[in-house]
């Protein structure tokens, strides 16, 4: 007889100085508010934890990392992007 494999959670944690999560790790659990407790217990042993993401792991949906350049390009044909062809005023000479 096998035991089904608990699923996957993504463990995302936000630090008291920062503004974002940023992952930390991942975790098997039964469901969310268990992958919650156990993201608690492990990954903010320290208390610099203010908030706490988990997210099923089959939820999340990745680039391919070899598809990168066509991803990221930095798309240089449209010059509508970078505002460098307006004539500024005289009066706006801060930027």
């Amino acid at each position: 007889m096998t035991t089904p494999e608990w699923p996957l959670f993504e463990v995302f944690i936000r630090s008291k100085q920062g503004l974002d999560h940023k992952h930390c790790g991942s975790l098997h659990a039964a469901d969310a508010a268990m992958a919650l407790r156990m993201a608690r217990d492990v990954y903010t042993r320290r208390q610099e934890g203010v908030s706490i993401w988990v997210v099923p792991s089959i939820a999340i949906t990745a680039s391919d990392p070899d598809s990168k350049d066509e991803m990221f390009d930095p798309a240089a044909d449209k010059i509508y992007r970078h505002p460098t062809f307006y004539r500024l005023p005289d009066e706006v000479d801060h930027m």
